[in-house]
């Protein structure tokens, strides 16, 4: 009956962090466009608030040698963090937050009931799907909730482009001959008020719907579907539609490749990526093979500088290609040890555990040849990660076991 117990409790602090990673961004966007205009001050301080109460939790449950790979990338991550500042002389903090909120994130899911992982994605995907809904049948209407384009003004400091009088976000507008569906006149973009966060949110259900499959209902397996298929019609993504239809086969097939294969999975995409740029060499459009060939020329261009982290004051040239990013930000060895944390930190015993940790894998290193930072946004990392933590010890789960023991042999409360 423990255990059982322990599956259906709600653990009201992990879901509220969760809902409050994915929602916050239209929050604040209601509030800077309704009630009082807001800076970027307010969106740090969410963030923050965030961190602080992750790590406060986790602090409280206590650390324990299965915490033991996280914090010791958080360390790592540290490390690199002051050496890349120190000798820049510029602090750069932006890959250390990364990897804080992936820590934060999987630690929290590593505590978290499977009633309170259901019904973070429950929540926050029904959320995604009312606003989506919205957008499409009344963008004026969704425009002024949360007027996108006025937003990212005054807390990212990008200023609205003069041929945008629509209130969306400008990269939302696509161009013509993007490829598209052509249900809409833009890209949706939802809660999240931008598109690539939109699309990386699919990608994220997508993998919640590979682990989860089989122990979802109809109506929540209604509800994920009914959004990932209407994200992929209306956002334009490529990358999620290619990776969506992989994932369909790969849930009869991930069970079979073992875990180990995650890890030439990154070389591999590479490898393929220098292929396609080789064949199309001049290809460098806003399309899938052009955004490939950008990150391929930007990885034949590194300098020994570069690829020791001694040239911080280029990276925001790189904020497109994922790998050139990360070596910029975290030197050659923060790319390799985020390789190894990807492949390595997820489960992979049983079916559903390779279904997570190999869709896990292809999700960001497919992400990271066409995009940069989008991964590591709280908005999507927040609810990725925390399906990672909790599929580590799904089969295993942390509450239902033993407490550790005092020094005199009683047990401590967790």
């Amino acid at each position: 009956m423990k255990s059982l117990t322990d599956k259906q409790r709600i653990d009201y602090p992990i879901l509220a962090i969760t809902l409050f990673s994915v929602l916050y961004n239209c929050i604040l966007a209601y509030i800077n466009h309704n009630i009082t205009p807001l800076s970027v001050s307010h969106v740090v301080l969410c963030e923050g608030m965030m961190m602080l109460s992750s790590v406060g939790y986790l602090l409280k449950k206590g650390i324990y040698e299965e915490d033991l790979p996280i914090f010791l990338y958080l360390i790592f991550t540290l490390v690199i963090t002051i050496y890349i500042t120190v000798l820049n002389r510029v602090p750069f903090i932006d890959q250390f937050r990364n990897v804080l909120i992936i820590v934060a994130f999987a630690g929290i899911g590593s505590w978290a009931s499977e009633r309170t992982v259901k019904l973070a994605f429950r929540i926050g995907c029904f959320f995604v799907l009312l606003f989506l809904v919205c957008e499409i049948v009344s963008t004026p209407f969704y425009v002024s909730l949360f007027h996108p384009g006025q937003y990212f003004e005054n807390t990212r400091g990008i200023k609205q482009a003069s041929f945008n009088n629509t209130g969306l976000f400008a990269n939302a507008l696509g161009f013509e001959g993007r490829f598209s569906f052509g249900l809409i006149n833009h890209r949706s973009s939802s809660i999240f008020l931008e598109q690539v966060s939109l699309a990386n949110f699919c990608g994220v259900i997508v993998i919640y719907l590979l682990s989860f499959w089989p122990k979802l209902g109809r109506i929540d397996k209604a509800l994920f579907v009914s959004t990932v298929a209407l994200i992929l019609l209306t956002n334009d993504t490529r990358t999620m539609l290619i990776f969506s239809c992989i994932s369909i086969i790969g849930y009869f097939a991930f069970p079979k490749i073992p875990k180990a294969f995650d890890l030439i999975l990154m070389p591999l995409i590479i490898l393929i990526g220098f292929f396609v740029h080789f064949m199309k060499p001049e290809e460098v459009g806003d399309n899938f093979t052009g955004r490939v060939g950008v990150t391929i020329k930007k990885m034949l261009d590194l300098d020994f500088q570069a690829i020791l982290g001694l040239d911080i004051a280029r990276i925001g040239e790189f904020a497109d290609s994922g790998y050139v990013y990360l070596i910029y930000g975290s030197t050659i060895f923060g790319l390799i040890m985020f390789w190894l944390f990807v492949c390595l930190y997820p489960a992979g015993t049983t079916p559903a555990q390779r279904r997570c940790a190999h869709s896990l894998s292809l999700f960001i290193f497919l992400n990271m040849m066409i995009g940069g930072t989008a991964i590591f946004s709280i908005k999507i990392a927040g609810l990725l990660w925390l399906l990672i933590g909790y599929m580590r010890v799904s089969e295993k789960p942390r509450a239902a076991r033993t407490q550790p023991a005092n020094v005199d042999g009683s047990r401590v409360p967790g």
